[in-house]
């Protein structure tokens, strides 16, 4: 007789589906490291023959605003002797010009960023040099609590300041371990080394605590050391260049710092203008009066002040719409100071929502101006402008997005029509404050108006009672809603479905502010621009190299290496952002790309590690490690990478092309493994859900999602995919199993819902 397991080890089954690293299919590998050997132990040297001998290695790094003034201060530490230096990332800003001033007074420009790592805050940055001293590099994990540690930097600009302390801990912050640090670190000692007594580097200082002026933090510089092994070079002009706006379609006064990402615009920084007044001016054509302007802005905090400006006549002239310490306030600026700024209008609204986006609109008529938040009258002020342009404003330290920037005659309005509203009120009246929302209702709602979730999170602010099961019901339509997204975009043939548009869906399961268009609009700017750098007709070794070229070398597109497993690596959207990725998330980005320039460019699925392969019309077929910057990949390099991560040979079945439904299930397999891997079940419901539409026919899948149901209180709902899985019999599936799981929920557990 055969024996099955109990049913507590199958409610446990989950736990062990961590399906590897993202970009494999269902085996644990970590990245490929090595330990590094360690020198013998040396004598502990005195603070000040450290200091003595650390000195001239330890460099102050400033970073300049669009103005030329000095915006950042921090510290770095050289690596190697031809100019590499390392630092923090927030230290060196981000498309700002760099400046390191080493020990003797000697200044240098930064020529390119070496290399960066977002989630670790790492940087290395490359000075014209060839005679710096570099720093030893220590073995971050082999620091004991208590050890005596020397910290350098440059706090608040005095430089080469020298504090001594003990390590205090090694504690875990949002899944990363850090140095904590019995040393007080202050503004500026950012990105300094942390050493031991012989004078090798264990960590790079990296923040301050809120809760002791003695204690801190730092990044252990094991961490770094991918980076030294594989860089992702970009050249200081092509740094700058990151999240700038388009000069074809804004103009930026002022001062402030202006950037693009993903369809929003940020703001931060200090304005040059009076009161940190900083513009951002749209080029669209603005029409004769009436006309309406509009914009969706969120402020990071209250008592800022940003929004729309309007009839500017790219000076120190405009009118301007902005929400401000918790009023709404029109104002006339007709001049530098405020001795010449006339304030119209400032009252507080009860339209406007504290902390959140808003929505704001002004209509310019021949003799007054109209203003409105969410599309409820603010204000109307008699008034007859000048012709001018349209565009944003920020005041102060004011940091803010913006989006949804329209202009025209008649702006449609936002509001959802009153009977919609009133439909969806009178549905949600008296809906159980407990359990998930009724699927009916979901299923409902999900066909119906597109600003069903906006009321329903207005309704859920009114309503504290039912506030919660609100926003399930709100995150039920979005998901329910992405995945007919999903499905509609795999209607068509294999080959006409868009990868990068069904990618940036299932990137939109955890984000419901993803805007999918904006993405699809940058990914065609992308081409546009490496279609205009190709030229006219180009063989195909010069399409690929042009492309290889622009993403790794001109744009410093690389593989994740210190954060391999963010979930962040697995959407799209945020590898463009970031320019860092997985190897499936980097091949798709690749592959769209390349069909852009014409290059048969197709996806193989190697065990563990995703890469592509070239066709050409007449050469043979060659792999590309898309993670590994586009380099050539011999079938006896994918043979060996296929023994260290499955322990058997490369198969000819490795080598098979993979179809575009095959890499988004990669990409959600590898999703469904970290949510496993962090007991993240609602994630996991998310993944599987969404696997089942692009492959319902997995019983697998189907399996573990029965599990996950019940799991989660949802019995009914398992019991469909148990009877489907009874209909449907497979030889990976245990109909034992199956029968228990249905007899448990039809008993009648709590769970059975």
């Amino acid at each position: 007789m055969r024996r099955h397991l109990p049913f507590f080890a199958i409610v446990l089954l989950l736990g062990s589906l961590a399906a590897g690293p993202p970009g494999s299919t269902g085996h644990a590998q970590e990245p490929d490291t090595e330990p590094e050997s360690q020198p013998a132990a040396a004598a502990d040297k005195s603070v000040e023959q450290l200091v003595e001998s650390v000195r001239k290695s330890v460099v102050v790094i400033t970073f300049t605003g669009r103005d030329g003034r000095r915006e950042g201060l921090g510290t770095g530490f050289v690596v190697a002797p031809d100019g590499l230096i390392a630092t923090n990332l927030h230290v060196i800003g981000e498309a700002r010009p760099i400046t390191v001033q080493t020990a003797d007074g000697k200044r240098f420009a930064v020529t390119s960023v070496h290399a960066s790592d977002r989630a670790n805050d790492l940087a290395l940055i490359r000075v014209d040099a060839n005679d710096l001293v570099p720093l030893d590099l220590g073995d971050s994990d082999s620091l004991k609590q208590g050890q005596p540690v020397v910290a350098v930097g440059n706090p608040h600009g005095l430089a080469h300041s020298v504090v001594t302390g003990v390590v205090s801990g090694q504690p875990e912050i949002d899944g990363r371990g850090w140095i904590q640090l019995a040393i007080p670190i202050e503004p500026g000692n950012s990105g300094g080394p942390l050493l031991d007594l012989q004078g090798r580097v264990h960590g790079l200082l990296t923040m301050k605590s809120l809760l002791t002026a003695n204690l801190g933090f730092a990044v252990p510089v094991n961490r770094l050391k991918p980076l030294l092994e594989k860089p992702n070079p970009i050249s200081i002009d092509r740094w700058l260049t990151i999240g700038t706006l388009d000069p074809r379609e804004w103009t930026a006064l002022f001062g402030a710092r202006w950037r693009r990402a993903g369809g929003r615009i940020a703001v931060d920084g200090l304005g040059s203008g009076f009161a940190g007044r900083s513009l951002c001016l749209s080029q669209l054509e603005v029409p004769e009066a009436p006309y309406e302007v509009s914009v969706a802005v969120k402020l990071d905090q209250e008592a800022g002040a940003a929004g729309l400006a309007f009839a500017a006549d790219g000076g120190d002239s405009h009118h301007g719409f902005y929400p401000t310490a918790g009023k709404l306030r029109l104002t006339r600026f007709n001049g530098p100071d405020v001795t010449s700024w006339q304030v119209l209008y400032d009252q507080p609204s009860p339209h406007y929502r504290l902390g959140d986006w808003n929505i704001l609109k002004v209509r310019v008529e021949p003799d007054k101006v109209i203003c409105f938040v969410n599309d409820q009258t603010v204000c109307e002020v008699p008034a007859s402008l000048p012709a001018g342009r349209v565009g944003l404003a920020k005041f102060r330290t004011t940091q803010a997005e913006f989006k949804q920037f329209r202009l025209g005659r008649d702006l449609p309005s936002t509001r959802p029509p009153p009977e919609v509203v009133a439909r969806i009120e009178q549905r949600v009246v008296g809906i159980s404050t407990e359990g998930p929302p009724d699927q009916s209702l979901v299923d409902e709602l999900v066909s119906g108006d597109p600003s069903t979730i906006v009321i329903l999170r207005d309704r859920a602010q009114q309503l504290q009672r039912q506030a919660e099961q609100l926003r399930h019901l709100a995150r039920a339509v979005h998901h329910e809603r992405v995945l007919a997204e999903l499905a509609k975009a795999l209607e068509p043939d294999e080959g006409q479905i868009e990868l990068f548009h069904a990618a940036l869906l299932i990137a939109r399961l955890d984000n419901d502010e993803l805007d999918v268009a904006a993405y699809r609009q940058e990914l065609a700017r992308m081409a546009a621009e490496l279609t205009e750098r190709i030229g006219g007709e180009a063989e195909e070794a010069t399409r690929l190299a042009a492309l290889n070229d622009y993403l790794f070398e001109t744009s410093g597109y690389h593989g994740s290496r210190g954060d391999y497993y963010n979930r962040s690596n697995s959407y799209v959207n945020e590898v463009l952002d970031d320019r860092e990725g997985l190897p499936i998330t980097l091949s798709v980005v690749y592959m769209e790309l390349a069909g852009r320039i014409e290059l048969a460019i197709e996806g193989v699925g190697l065990p563990g590690h995703f890469v592509v392969r070239h066709r050409p019309v007449d050469q043979p077929a060659v792999l590309i490690d898309v993670y590994e910057r586009g380099q050539p990949l011999s079938e006896e390099e994918a043979g060996r990478k296929v023994e260290a991560f499955a322990g058997r040979p490369l198969a000819a079945s490795d080598l098979e092309p993979v179809g575009k439904r095959a890499i988004l299930v990669r990409i959600l397999h590898n999703l469904r493994g970290i949510a496993a891997r962090e007991q993240d079940l609602p994630a996991m419901l998310r993944y599987l859900d969404a696997i089942l539409v692009v492959q319902p026919g997995s019983a697998q899948d189907r399996w573990f999602r029965a599990v996950a149901r019940f799991q989660s209180g949802l019995g009914r709902r398992a019991l469909a995919d148990l009877e489907w899985l009874n209909e449907h019999p497979s030889p990976g599936i245990d109909p034992v199993q199956v029968g228990e799981l249905q007899r448990l929920i039809e008993q009648g557990l709590p769970q059975n819902r």
